[in-house]
């Protein structure tokens, strides 16, 4: 990637390009000439406009001031930056970031060949030749999720690749790669643009090892260029023999004194017990061992360097020496005590510092600091006192009181090292403290661990994959697959391999262990992908698809497609949509009852007359009523009132009997337990027929009483048995209906903006419309057929009569269920997080669908803000249908309002989330 290109007035022209999120300036008025057909490296701070230069160029992000203009195409132009994407590859910042982690790695490749319009015969033989070129060709069917970071990375290169782009824009490729991974990713881009050496890179790294491979060298601070220029000519211009020392002697002077450079003092070891011992370390998950016979001894105040390949076993091995994971077999010592899971007491003297950020975005740089002293168990005015020390000794004083998500990743790192430091532990583990942080920064992060070490005698652990790093350690230990293969200082290990520096030595190590693997396990064969036994149809459907609308209905397809498979992948979420309507039903309908039975009742019977007996056996008789033991007097009887152990009582007066038979209206108390209107009300029209009943064949009895002249018999339309169940089970399917679809369909844009998969739809010719109507179709599929489950649950189980048409009750379910999922569609978009998405989703269905949709009481009753509500959301109109076939006998052309209705939510839905989502971000 070394050969100059002479400049190329075709490549890529940046003309006072101005970039803000908010009130912080990405790119401040940069202008820059970039040649094409050429290899290109963007180096410079965190924080400071790569990854935000990146995205314009490539178009995935919205241009807000300023011209660009990239192989001839204006990106400021909507239909030219369209029309210009198919010959652009994006690969972003992160590993497998535009992975899906359940998809294997040919359903990954498959799915980018797709968006970018390739039929089948052509994407099978671009992603066979892709597999061979990068050695995937054994793992076709392996998960994403379950791949090293060197082969995610070598898959998102086979996605970038797939489509033979003009552009290809890599976002720090291989950061947090180890070297021999990486030495193997660039070998492989040097092989492809062999293939097409017309094609241009643009690559953003944080290694300046690897920046010098590239013809052409960017370098930016502050949203500014620093210097664009060929690379030997950056090297000429600053008067140095690296890029490291180049883009040091580049940045402001402030900037340049915090990396200038340092001497290590030699290390001496103090003598006494050693800070850290593991004796054959081995720790097993189920079948697979992670690290096995591990042995080193760390003396005190030594600085020791962990370095290995990707999944090798080194953060597994840093868990197991803070108690964070069980040792599965063999011993490991901290200050000569075996440490467990349990043993807080060691655990106290130990700072641990996570490869992720770990800390609270949510609080401020000095309440992390804070929460963390407490959280080791500082009095408040200790705590207080070492967060004032923490501030001042790792430079954190300028931003005691920014929020952390704020911060360029290098102060959040040293934010991290001061949160580990708050305790003064006596050992420090480190996991990749500076994966992603620039050469400055990380100059100034070992400034702090070197004093740390020296002056402090902190016993420091640090795994890392950078090779200048790894040179500072006192000694360091090579890993590979769960075994340490060697163990010295760097120097000691660069002699003993003979090789030119510690990155060849090391390389070099893994080699030699990978070929004696090799020997003892045969290599594997390329293999076929296991294809499903519903790929032939799928393929099918999609060539059919293209030949009705061209390639939008391919592209959809493809979003559905890999939305399904991600969907049956997932058991706990499928499980959930499919059982949890169920559920709801079952518990709902069965639970939510107004049926009035086995009413308890007292009574405190004054009288004790033939006649007061007959009022009571009246009551005894009814299937309403149960009889509880009788009470003496008004408080007895009002305490079981309270208590809730009644919930009416009778209180017959003395001479009930006579003022009857004298013709006299004696009054009977009558008290109900008034707590639950809606049942209070039930019981007083229960009470007040019984006593219309007793004093209907009293009066016919009594020679004074006269006859009642009327019967009255309660009739109920519709429901004749007055059954709660079969009014609630229409009602709860709408519920069911409502809820699940939607919250499953809103997680499902907002979890790709939160992963970062949603840049595929940024960087592909795919539209927005392509991309809703794709994620939709899963789950409209799924819900329907949860309808379906619903419905017969319903009549088969619950024995709930469907009286009316199922073809009627199913068009309703069907276009119920597409303004369900276009509403989650539509949350998905403007959220933007999954806890967002699922607390808005409960609140925007449960209000409505329980209280103004006709669930409890029916919606023509419903008036001013109330019915517009109602009127406004589709679970009303879907609960006159649910309601109207199940127990009125209703078919289709009732229904013809309802119909139109639920499709107009739908499509308004799906407008509304087309117009809410952007082709770029912001």
């Amino acid at each position: 990637m070394t050969a100059d290109t002479p400049h190329n007035p075709a490549g890529i022209t940046i003309a006072g390009v101005t970039h803000r999120y908010g009130t912080v300036t990405a790119l401040d008025d940069v202008t820059l000439d970039l040649p094409a057909g050429t290899t290109i490296g963007l180096v410079g701070p965190d924080g400071v406009g790569k990854s935000t230069l990146l995205g314009l160029i490539a178009g995935v992000r919205r241009l807000q001031a300023g011209t660009l203009n990239v192989l001839g195409s204006d990106m400021g132009d909507r239909r030219a930056r369209e029309a210009f994407l198919p010959r652009v590859a994006f690969m972003p910042q992160g590993l497998g970031r535009n992975l899906y982690p359940t998809l294997s790695v040919w359903e990954n490749i498959d799915f980018f060949a797709r968006l970018f319009g390739l039929d089948a015969q052509a994407r099978d033989a671009r992603i066979q030749r892709l597999l061979d070129a990068t050695g995937l060709a054994p793992f076709p069917d392996r998960a994403a999720g379950h791949l090293s970071g060197g082969m995610k990375q070598k898959v998102s290169l086979c996605c970038a690749l797939v489509h033979d782009p003009d552009l290809l824009i890599l976002d720090e490729p291989t950061t947090g790669v180890d070297p021999l991974s990486r030495q193997q990713f660039w070998t492989l881009v040097d092989q492809l643009r062999k293939e097409r050496p017309s094609m241009t890179v643009i690559v953003s790294t944080a290694y300046m090892d690897e920046a010098e491979r590239f013809s052409w060298l960017v370098a930016m601070d502050g949203g500014r260029i620093l210097i664009s220029d060929r690379t030997h000519s950056v090297l000429e211009r600053t008067h140095t023999t690296s890029l490291e020392d180049a883009y040091i002697s580049l940045l402001p002077d402030n900037k340049r004194q915090q990396a200038s450079g340092f001497v290590i003092p030699s290390y001496t070891d103090p003598g006494g017990p050693p800070a850290i011992e593991a004796e054959h370390l081995t720790r097993r998950f189920g079948s697979f061992t992670a690290v096995s016979d591990v042995s080193f001894t760390i003396s005190r105040g030594e600085i020791f360097g962990f370095l290995g390949s990707n999944g090798c076993g080194k953060s597994t091995t840093m868990k197991m020496l803070t108690g964070l994971l069980d040792v599965t077999s063999g011993t490991a010592k901290l200050f000569g005590e075996q440490i467990t899971a349990g043993d807080m007491k060691t655990r106290m003297r130990i700072g641990y510092m996570s490869q992720a950020f770990s800390l609270y975005e949510e609080l401020t740089v000095r309440q992390n600091l804070m929460l963390q002293a407490r959280l080791y168990r500082m009095p408040a005015g200790r705590a207080a006192q070492a967060v004032e020390q923490s501030l001042d000794s790792f430079e954190l004083r300028p931003y005691a009181d920014v929020s952390p998500a704020s911060l360029p990743l290098g102060i959040r790192q040293r934010l991290q090292l001061a949160a580990a430091c708050i305790n003064n532990p006596e050992i420090l583990i480190l996991d990749e403290p500076t994966s992603g942080v620039d050469p400055a920064a990380r100059d100034m992060f070992w400034r702090h661990l070197i004093r740390l070490s020296r002056e402090g005698h902190v016993t420091i652990f640090v795994s890392t994959h950078f090779m200048n790093e790894a040179a500072r350690c006192d000694r360091i230990s090579l890993m590979h697959r769960g075994h340490v293969l060697a163990v010295g200082t760097p120097a000691e290990l660069v002699k003993k391999r003979g090789a030119p520096n510690l990155e060849a030595a090391f390389i070099a190590y893994l080699e030699d262990a990978e070929a004696a693997t090799d020997a003892q396990t045969p290599p594997p064969k390329p293999a076929t992908p296991t294809r499903a036994w519903w790929h032939g149809v799928s393929s099918t459907l999609a060539t059919r698809l293209g030949r009705v609308g061209g390639s939008w209905l391919p592209r959809a397809w493809a979003f559905a497609r890999r939305e399904a498979v991600e969907l049956l992948r997932d058991r706990l979420r499928l499980t959930f949509a499919l059982l949890g309507p169920l559920i709801l039903l079952v518990v709902a309908a069965s639970s939510i009852s107004f049926d009035v039975e086995g009413v308890g009742f007292t009574v405190s019977d004054h009288d004790r007359t033939t006649i007061s007996r007959q009022l009571i056996d009246s009551f005894r008789g009814s299937a309403y009523f149960h009889e509880r033991a009788p009470v003496a007097d008004a408080d007895t009887l009002d305490r079981a009132i309270r208590n809730g152990r009644v919930q009416l009582a009778l209180d017959i007066p003395a001479g009930f009997a006579r003022d009857m038979e004298a013709g006299r209206r004696p009054e009977v108390g009558v008290i109900i337990d008034g707590a639950v209107p809606f049942l209070a009300a039930n019981v007083r029209a229960y009470v007040t027929g019984v006593l219309g009943g007793y004093a209907s064949t009293l009066g016919r009895e009594l020679p004074r009483g006269p006859a009642t002249p009327i019967t009255i018999e309660p009739r109920f339309s519709y429901n004749q048995e007055f059954r709660s169940i079969y009014a609630m089970t229409p009602g709860v399917i709408m519920l069911a209906l409502i809820l699940i679809p939607t919250m499953l369909t809103a997680l499902g844009v907002v979890r790709e903006k939160e992963v970062g998969s949603i840049v595929n739809l940024y960087a592909s010719p795919a539209s927005v419309g392509q991309y809703l109507m794709g994620k939709q179709a899963p789950y409209v599929a799924l819900a329907t057929i949860s309808y379906f489950m619903l419905v017969a649950v319903a009549v088969i189980i619950m024995g709930v009569p469907l009286k009316g048409s199922l073809l009627a009750l199913t068009v309703g379910g069907v276009l119920f269920v597409l303004s369900a999922t276009g509403l989650g569609l539509l949350i998905s978009t403007f959220v933007s997080s999954q806890v967002a998405a699922i607390f808005g989703t409960s609140i925007i269905c449960l209000i409505p669908a329980v209280n103004f949709s006709g669930l409890l009481y029916p919606a023509s009753t419903l008036t001013g803000i109330s019915r517009i509500v109602g009127l406004g959301f589709p679970a009303s109109w879907y609960q006159l249908i649910s309601l109207g076939c199940f127990t009125k006998g209703l078919g289709i052309s009732s229904f013809w309002p309802m119909y139109l209705a639920l499709a107009a939510f739908g499509a308004v839905y799906m407008l509304a989330a087309r117009l809410l989502l952007k082709k770029q971000e912001a």
